[in-house]
């Protein structure tokens, strides 16, 4: 079925209720993207991100006419304006097929690999690799798969230091990536946490898939004894805010992994940290972003 986009870019204040009106007018899907390229952190669980300027993108079926659907628009909104609306015709195509083409498995350091599911074992990548370890997660909306630079920082620095019969948390475990990369890299024993209900269901589900044996539940269910090595890929301010229980939950000298960082936002936390009982010994940088590793004093 043919589709034709229409395309504004707003600022902040206006998306949403521009949102709402081309659902309103029957558009198919409503989608917002950043127009000038604005990094960000993840958004809130349960939010919408919508940046300082944002490009609103409304799908209709091709037949139908945008003059009055852009009409109704001004409006309403007496301050946008004719010009501003680019009207674009969507190539028909098999979008599933479009989206699966776009993603391929990834490596991460030497051996670590996630792949996506459908991925069959003769066209692995690695096949070769009798080392390779393969960690089968698909793509998703909602949590991390390893494209992310706070993921890929941590993956490659769990492949490079493998938790062997070392205790771990996944602490903010999103769809559980780095809990599994810890288990199949040789953890003794693994749980995750988040506060998230869809985040652990979707841990448990990527758990199950890789036949791994990990505990998930949510923050306020979670008791863990101190282990040799936390994981938190999360946010710059619960990272400070974490600090007490990340120092109950890691053993003395016991390794503290973090990320979910911009690179101009490392020192602070380093310099917090290391207040807090715990040194640094390495920081390793990706684009904008950083993962921090402490050990506990």
């Amino acid at each position: 079925m043919p589709w034709i986009q229409i395309n504004i870019i707003v600022n902040e204040e206006l998306a949403k209720p521009l949102s709402d009106i081309f659902m309103d007018l029957n558009s198919t899907s409503v989608t917002f993207s950043d127009a000038l390229d604005q990094p960000i952190y993840e958004p809130d669980i349960g939010t919408t991100k919508i940046w300082q300027q944002t490009k609103v993108t409304a799908l209709f079926d091709a037949k139908i006419n945008t003059k009055p659907i852009i009409k109704q628009i001004i409006a309403q909104f007496p301050e946008l304006k004719t010009t501003q609306f680019k009207i674009e015709p969507l190539e028909d195509k098999d979008w599933v097929r479009a989206w699966i083409d776009q993603f391929k498995p990834m490596n991460f350091g030497d051996n670590l690999w996630i792949i996506p599911s459908w991925i069959t074992a003769d066209n692995l990548p690695n096949k070769n690799n009798p080392k390779a370890i393969n960690l089968y997660l698909d793509p998703s909306m909602a949590f991390g798969t390893g494209t992310h630079p706070t993921t890929s920082l941590c993956l490659t620095w769990l492949d490079k230091n493998p938790p062997t019969n070392k205790t771990v948390i996944d602490y903010g475990c999103g769809s559980g990536i780095l809990a599994l990369a810890a288990f199949k890299l040789g953890a003794l024993q693994v749980s995750g946490t988040d506060i998230d209900p869809q985040a652990v269901t979707a841990s448990r589900e990527n758990c199950r898939r890789n036949h791994a044996k990990i505990k998930f539940n949510l923050v306020d269910e979670f008791n863990s004894k101190p282990v040799d090595l936390l994981l938190a890929n999360i946010l710059f301010e619960p990272l400070k805010e974490l600090a007490p229980k990340f120092n109950q939950l890691t053993k003395p000298q016991g390794i503290l992994v973090l990320s979910g960082l911009l690179q101009n936002q490392a020192q602070d936390l380093i310099d917090f940290y290391q207040k807090n009982h715990f040194q640094l010994i390495a920081q390793n940088n990706l684009d904008d972003w950083s993962q921090l590793s402490f050990q506990r004093q």
